[in-house]
């Protein structure tokens, strides 16, 4: 730093030779000028993160939405930006069993844990509005439920709460206010969801659903019955490797070959009785049927019809799927920026167990008079005769 020229700096003569340069450095500044220097620069650092959005969410952890635990792998880069708001996750007890999902607190409903990419630039996002979801996913447990949600959950317009809430089942008590602040914040033309597999098959659910709202529109996700049941019934062998075997669950005994209706891997599969009660409430109108093997062999067909259903823009097509031949169902396409693609979890894909041909043909044979019903009902043939 250059100084100013002091008196006598050329030796006493009136004037400096030409070119001759005297300079002097200043000495550091005081504390003080030192204090003043270090405030300036708090102050400018202060003003340039609040132009930038960030002094907001700077004293906020930072989050990432977090996807299911439960079946399905997809992450946030493969999501529009402004949809990476997290979803409330499930409490569990000491017995490591499933409680009623967390009720978000109030310094959550607050200030929103959650952050939005503008720009590229992350900016705290407290608006939208918690709803009542305008879609929900009532079945069927094993039919490709959490696949179509995933899917869906790609679509800029579509705000899914990610795990299952149970609400219209097992925790109606805790009252519709409870259930709407499990919803993720949406804006104006975004659509709320959820899904709960085993809606379908609760004897109240229906009026419940309607109680809160009966335009709400019902997407059901089919599959043959028989695969179905085999299909349960191997996630519960998971999880309890004693269970009897599957004949002996499904046959209320071996040598009549009577189909036991009373265990729910058989319940499930009858459509045609679980939509009789849902009739009762909701014209067929509101109803789409999708079905678990062509959202398999055609998962872009599919979800075109469910975006229509909705009421959204397609956005979601052939470009991202691709067909994992070991897991053998469609994962999602490698997002640019990740190093692989997102597919269904370790819970899918399992091996299913030998079962003995004529049982499996006892079950067809049971099915068919309910799967033509079911046909008739839906006015789709899903081909499972």
């Amino acid at each position: 730093m250059v100084g100013r020229r002091r008196r006598g700096s050329c030796g006493g003569r009136k004037k400096c030779a030409a070119g001759e340069i005297r300079v002097i450095l200043f000495s550091p500044p005081s504390p003080p000028s030192l204090s003043v220097f270090f405030t300036m620069v708090l102050i400018f650092t202060y003003f340039f993160y609040c132009l930038t959005g960030f002094c907001d969410s700077a004293p906020r952890a930072a989050y990432r939405q977090e996807t299911s635990d439960l079946d399905y792998d997809i992450l946030d880069d493969l999501r529009p930006p402004r949809r990476l708001f997290p979803d409330a996750p499930f409490q569990r007890n000491r017995t490591g069993s499933e409680d009623a999902p967390a009720e978000p607190s109030q310094n959550t409903l607050d200030s929103e844990k959650e952050t939005v990419q503008s720009n590229d630039i992350p900016v705290s996002n407290t608006f939208g509005t918690k709803r009542f979801p305008q879609a929900i996913i009532i079945g069927v447990k094993k039919g490709g439920t959490r696949a179509l949600l995933e899917f869906l959950r790609i679509h800029p317009d579509v705000r899914a709460f990610g795990a299952e809430p149970h609400f219209f089942d097992r925790f109606y008590d805790k009252g519709l206010e409870w259930y709407r602040n499990l919803m993720p914040r949406t804006l104006d033309g975004q659509i709320t969801m959820e899904k709960t597999p085993s809606y379908f098959v609760t004897k109240e659910a229906p009026s419940r659903i309607c109680t809160m709202n009966c335009q709400t529109k019902l997407i059901v996700v089919v599959r043959d019955p028989v695969t179905r049941a085999v299909s349960d019934y191997t996630q519960t062998l998971s999880k309890n490797p004693g269970l009897p075997s599957f004949q002996s669950l499904a046959l209320k005994n071996s040598s009549t070959g009577l189909i036991d209706t009373t265990w729910s891997a058989v319940r499930i599969g009858l459509y045609a009785k679980h939509l009789e009660n849902w009739l009762q409430y909701f014209p067929l109108s509101h109803f789409l049927f999708v079905s678990g093997e062509r959202l398999v062999s055609d998962p872009a067909g599919e979800m075109g019809r469910v975006q229509d259903f909705l009421g959204l823009k397609r956005v979601v097509s052939d470009k991202h799927f691709y067909f994992n031949q070991t897991k053998g169902f469609p994962c999602l396409k490698k997002p640019e920026g990740s190093s692989r693609p997102r597919c269904l979890g370790k819970s899918k894909g399992r091996p299913h167990p030998q079962i003995p041909s004529e049982v499996l043909q006892r079950l067809r044979d049971f099915y068919r008079p309910f799967n033509h019903r079911f046909y008739q009902m839906s006015g789709q043939d899903f081909g499972w005769d």
